[in-house]
């Protein structure tokens, strides 16, 4: 009975690939889950272990509570034993919504906004007074107490800036990007997202009645244009339909710009970057915050210098403060702190939007909150906690989660680093392969049983790339010139990026890359198109898979409706062709209310997804559902030669199999791809796409030690083919494979924004004066 409460068991595991898996991982211990991309790792540590704790505890809530909660399936497995509270710290990004800091998703800020109240001359009010999320407000009227009519009135005083309403940002519209003012309403004039066809957006400005909707833009009255694009919310009937009518402008704003522009859909962004420039709020200096905020000092220190300081600065600054009135007020914010400067994060500021941050400064950001928290036997959950580290910061990350597992708690974490991997007390590898070709144990054991094993990771684990030198570096064919770039932390950088060969932009996190890349390139290359793959999410619901997002799918429908002679939306499961008992979805869902919603497989389609009248259409012996289950690989033989022959679709599943997703059934839905299967899905797409600069930020991002291998030989094929490839990358086997690198530094945030070095990966070895050039003389043992 002992033996059991100290190991969590896991007794067949069957979720998304995984086969029968039984594990036991020990407690109070830092284990490692490994395997290539798509081995079912977080099939088993989120999609069973972390899913099932959560369920559980959602279930000890009253029926009424649970209510209001997300309903969550028992995960597939026979048995689960020993399972502690989960919780889960994963790379997703940080806040949809502008008004998000690094400030307000920890307790930074509203530690600093009483530390004002208390202490801040003059004294303006509450906590709230310094809120750039709360706004001022005042009203009043009569209420009747015991028979008698009293006048009460009342007054809250915020911290919002009234003119951005605590966005620290004003916008600009281009009213010629919204709409073309020689069309009519009618004509299609409005050119916004959203608002084509007949759908409901565009019959309420052709229906209101404020306008005529056949008469040009350009000819309406001043009280026409004026309701046209700003006129006040209002009720009016269309078609007998209640609706609100608002301006255009309005109506803009608060749709897409009120939202965080990494969140918007891809074709949203792009009407959003021609139609809106943002500028700093002219009346709070982009602080967000209200003039009386503003007017209130500790010292000669305003709270919005305060979240403006990078936070080692602001840690210093809260040191120095000597009251002992709020003497445990002090002690907490200087915990919280320090924390950030102890796990890396020092360079930021309290007032940089959570929405920029990174997937793995989001990650970190979470951890603080758990770094100082008084509970234990906890099951903390990492996802890859080293993405976006450079080597010498992944050391730190490793204390960190060492520290967390010395305070009685289990750490899980899934991880491709090998210096992460060798701090494991237990290490599970699940593979062999990826997919259909995954989902089972390989290796349980010690990280020296994981050497000696004969496993893909065992095999690899000790890989070092070799550094180009000689006749193997390219020589570049021209050069893009940068000249003061000055945003963020650059400092005033003058770099000259050589074209036609493999550039690598290192340095620690924090350094300045992708403020330099992100925020120069596009500028410097003039006329040459820039194709950008950034770390932002794939967006798509259960109904998207591969084949949709890669485009895969409109060639196969169209050669099925060509060999048939029906029409190709009969064989889109989104459209006419779905089975029409579960919509396409393959799968029915059944709310149950207070209680977890379960899924079970459509009967009527058996999961195909499509109406059975569809089925009985071939192309090449096969009916859509069988080729929508097929692996890239299979796929691409099968539309390569004979009668299904579609150049097209062969080209983009040539691509997919270039990223090493070959293994991947193209009907798959996203939602089941871990984070390294969409980012090469990702980058799949875009080589498709005319360019002759591509500018990659971290493309090894959830991929395994064989992997890399394959990405460097896709590296290479892009420049060979005449095209100018720049990776923002820390992985050291990328920089020994580049042309040329050039290392950002030396320290990261003011201590960083500078070129420290450019050259060829074997000078950079030579050099060492960076830490870059440190960590990459020890991996490649010169």
């Amino acid at each position: 009975m002992v033996a059991m409460t100290e190991t969590i068991r896991v007794q067949g595991a069957r979720e998304n690939n995984l086969k029968d898996v039984s594990v036991e991982i020990p407690k109070r211990k830092l284990t490692v889950f490994t395997g290539v991309s798509g081995s079912g790792k977080s099939s088993l540590v989120f999609g069973t272990i972390a899913a099932e704790s959560q369920r559980l505890i959602n279930e000890t809530y009253s029926a009424f509570v649970q209510g209001f909660m997300p309903s969550m399936a028992r995960p597939e497995v026979d048995v689960l034993e020993g399972l502690t509270t989960v919780i889960i710290v994963d790379q997703q990004r940080m806040g949809g919504d502008t008004r998000s800091t690094v400030g307000t998703a920890t307790d930074a800020n509203a530690m600093l906004r009483i530390l004002f109240s208390r202490l801040g001359s003059p004294h303006i009010g509450s906590p709230n007074a310094f809120s750039f999320n709360t706004a001022s407000a005042s009203g009043g009227g009569t209420i009747t107490v015991n028979g008698k009519t009293e006048s009460r009135g009342f007054s809250r005083l915020g911290g919002m800036c009234p003119r951005c309403e605590g966005r620290g940002r004003v916008s600009d519209i281009d009213l010629t990007e919204l709409f073309d003012d020689s069309k009519s309403l009618l004509e299609g004039a409005i050119t916004v997202p959203g608002f084509t066809g007949d759908g409901w957006m565009t019959r309420i400005y052709n229906e209101s009645g404020f306008f005529d909707p056949a008469k040009p833009i350009r000819d309406f009255d001043a009280a026409e244009r004026e309701a046209f694009l700003y006129k006040e919310p209002v009720k009016i009937k269309v078609n007998g339909i209640n609706l609100t009518y608002e301006g255009l402008v309005p109506k803009i704003q608060k749709s897409m710009l009120s939202k965080d522009r990494d969140s918007l859909q891809p074709h949203v962004r792009a009407f959003v970057d021609r139609a809106v420039t943002f500028t700093a709020c002219p009346d709070c200096g982009g602080s967000r915050l209200s003039e009386a905020a503003r007017s209130s000092r500790i010292g000669r220190v305003n709270i919005a210098a305060a979240c403006s300081w990078e936070i080692r600065d602001l840690a210093e600054w809260v040191r120095g403060l000597d009251e002992p009135t709020v003497a445990p007020l002090l002690a907490g914010l200087q915990r919280t702190l320090d924390s950030f400067v102890d796990i890396g994060l020092g360079y930021l500021s309290l007032d940089r939007a959570s929405g920029t941050l990174s997937g793995g400064e989001a990650q970190r950001v979470k951890m603080i909150r758990h770094l100082g928290s008084a509970l234990t036997d906890i099951t903390y959950v990492f996802d890859e906690p080293t993405t976006g580290l450079h080597p010498h910061d992944i050391q730190r990350m490793n204390e960190l989660l060492l520290q967390l597992r010395d305070k009685g708690n289990t750490v899980l974490v899934v991880e491709h680093k090998p210096e992460t991997i060798a701090i494991a007390d237990h290490v599970v590898d699940l593979g062999p392969g990826a997919g259909a070709n995954g989902g089972t144990v390989c290796f349980e054991g010690s990280v020296d049983g994981l050497r000696g094993s004969d496993t893909v990771t065992g095999r690899h684990f000790d890989d070092r790339a070799a550094l180009k030198t000689g006749a193997a570096l390219r020589r570049a064919t021209g050069q893009l010139a940068i000249r003061g770039a000055s945003s963020h932390n650059l400092q005033d950088v003058d770099v000259d990026i050589p074209l036609g060969i493999l550039t690598v932009v290192t340095g620690v996190a924090g350094s300045g890359k992708s403020s330099l890349i992100h925020g120069s390139v596009r500028g410097a290359a003039g006329d040459e198109t820039v194709v950008t793959i950034d770390q932002s999410a794939i967006k798509g619901s259960r109904r998207s898979n591969p084949a949709t997002y890669s485009g895969l799918l409109e060639p196969i429908r169209k050669a099925f409706a060509k060999a048939n002679g029906v029409k190709p939306a009969l064989f889109s499961s989104n459209s006419e062709g779905a089975c029409p008992a579960c919509n396409g979805a393959g799968v029915i869902y059944t709310d149950l209310g207070m209680m977890a919603g379960v899924s079970s497989t459509c009967e009527e389609c058996e999961g195909k997804r499509f109406d059975a009248s569809v089925l009985e259409y071939h192309l090449g012996g096969r009916d859509i559902s069988e080729v929508l289950a097929m692996p890239v690989s299979e796929a691409h033989a099968f539309f390569g030669d004979g009668e299904a022959r579609i150049p097209a679709a062969t080209a983009i599943l040539t691509r997919l199999a270039d990223v090493g997703l070959g293994y991947l059934t193209i009907g798959q839905p996203l939602t089941t791809l871990s984070g390294g299967e969409r980012q090469r899905l990702k980058l799949a797409v875009h080589m498709g796409e005319k360019g002759g600069l591509y500018v990659l930020d971290e493309p090894t991002t959830g991929l395994h030690l064989a992997d890399v291998q394959q990405l460097l030989g896709l590296l290479d094929r892009l420049v060979d083919s005449g095209r100018s490839v720049i990776v923002i990358e820390h992985h050291q086997a990328v920089m020994a494979h580049a042309d040329w690198i050039i290392d950002l530094g030396p320290g990261a945030g003011h201590d960083g924004g500078r070129v420290v070095f450019e050259g060829t990966p074997a000078a950079l070895v030579a050099d060492r004066t960076t830490l870059t050039g440190q960590h990459l003389a020890a991996y490649v043992g010169a």
